[in-house]
């Protein structure tokens, strides 16, 4: 585990469970159709050839915009393509129509991740993705149905935790006393289904003992994984959790004063950390 000894803070962008302070996008952006929904994209070309796909996978009560200019930055330090869309219930993709179910994570692991790589021609991907994202390119990635090149994490959860209920609790309160919904509305066509869709499935009592560790061998691919020591969601036993189960290489980096996002709290140290891992990955061998 690595202990950076200097941090510096950027608090150009926080995220929302720390929601992003900056400005929402405001360019209408393209549409495609994935597990029969219309969702928002937006391309960044590669300046590599060799350099692997970037695909962004955003937190629970996170979009496309939300992710700022984080993805362009990374992009640019790597020379690799990126795509960046906001899931079903998101953003300005499709709103939800209907309460999320507790295989919520897999489905869009399973089923709407495969079908946005399909569309937009993208094998062998980096799968980077904050909290529920991050999740979700676990579950992919552990699937092996599709070869993966890498996961970049921040702040994954494989498993609910005693303070991820009382974290999103909090949310809760938050939202419903009208501060949290104020700072969500802009990014959302529908900000209560957003928010309810996220709160309301991680608090029913039988997700309670939701867990992805029986999974996590079937990951082969290299994995890098970033926590703050401040994240009120998770600890750092999912990280350990992670580095004791995955199938692959797993490196694994504690923040001091760091929150739930890390990419706009410590943006610096986030981006370089990422480069680099990106940068050292190998291509996968065909057969």
């Amino acid at each position: 585990m690595v202990r950076p000894r200097s941090i510096r803070k950027d608090r150009r962008q926080v995220s929302i469970a720390g929601v992003a302070t900056v400005k929402p996008m405001s360019p209408p952006l393209p549409y495609l159709v994935a597990a029969g929904r219309r969702l928002e994209y937006r391309w960044i070309p590669a300046t590599r050839r060799d350099a692997p796909p970037l695909v962004f996978l955003h937190e629970g009560l996170g979009s496309l915009a939300l992710w700022s200019a984080f993805p362009d930055r990374l992009a640019a330090a790597t020379g690799s393509s990126g795509l960046i869309y906001s899931r079903y219930g998101f953003g300005r993709s499709e709103p939800l129509h209907e309460p999320r179910t507790p295989d919520y994570l897999e489905r869009e692991a399973l089923d709407a991740l495969p079908a946005v790589l399909e569309d937009r021609g993208i094998e062998e991907p980096v799968l980077v993705g904050h909290s529920d994202g991050a999740t979700i390119a676990l579950i992919h990635a552990a699937a092996g149905r599709w070869p993966v090149r890498g996961l970049v994490l921040e702040a994954p959860h494989v498993f609910v935790e005693d303070v991820t209920i009382r974290g999103i609790e909090r949310a809760r309160a938050e939202y419903d006393a009208g501060r949290l919904r104020g700072k969500l509305q802009p990014w959302h066509g529908d900000v209560d289904a957003t928010f309810r869709g996220w709160a309301d499935l991680w608090l029913l009592p039988g997700f309670r003992a939701w867990n992805i560790e029986p999974m996590l061998p079937g990951i082969r691919c290299p994995v890098l994984v970033i926590q703050g020591e401040e994240d009120r969601y998770g600890t750092a036993a999912q990280l350990e959790a992670i580095e004791r189960g995955a199938g692959g290489p797993v490196e694994t980096i504690m923040l001091a004063g760091c929150g739930h996002a890390p990419h706009g709290e410590q943006l610096e140290i986030v981006l370089a950390a990422m480069a680099r891992f990106i940068r050292g990955i190998h291509p996968s061998p065909h057969p």
